[in-house]
């Protein structure tokens, strides 16, 4: 089994916790509603949320994937970290056997009231396959898009996850 890791750091302006909640903790109502024309609703299969849930994303019609599904590994809100691998879905194709991804967000040092988004994705290729950069382009962009748009929506609602 061939295994990719792509790693991304991104700043912004807002605070840690209110990325953390909004990105993470409320993802499952505020994606939908943020992003209607993609997204039609995320709905939790098995647990509570927390570590060994599963929750599955639904993608509007006319999208080119139809659902994926997440288990959450790991939902640590005090170090804010969350881990969960696509278990499932149109993504992972003929050649993905799962796809494993880290959200670390942490304090800026330098952007004072701020914070860092790191994201750590492992792509686990089925037999000897290598994910390319090429190979995850519009996974990468649509995630950076969510990203992009929630951070825009807490910088137009300030109070929001305060």
């Amino acid at each position: 089994m061939g295994v990719t890791t792509f790693t991304e750091e991104i700043t912004s302006p807002v605070t840690p916790i209110r990325l953390f909640k909004a990105l993470i903790v409320d993802s499952k109502s505020l994606i939908p509603k943020l992003l209607p024309q993609f997204v039609e609703n995320v709905v939790l299969l098995q647990g509570d949320g927390g570590a060994g849930s599963i929750e599955q994303v639904n993608f509007t019609k006319g999208n080119p994937f139809e659902f994926v599904k997440h288990r959450i590994d790991e939902l640590d809100k005090e170090k804010m970290v969350c881990k969960y691998t696509m278990i499932e879905g149109d993504p992972l194709g003929q050649n993905l056997d799962f796809i494993s991804h880290e959200i670390k967000i942490e304090e800026s040092k330098i952007n004072i009231g701020g914070c860092i988004c790191k994201m750590t994705t492992n792509y686990h290729g089925i037999g000897d396959f290598f994910a390319k950069e090429e190979d995850i382009k519009d996974g990468k962009d649509s995630a950076m898009g969510i990203y992009k748009t929630v951070e825009a929506y807490l910088i137009q609602n300030p109070n929001l996850y305060a």
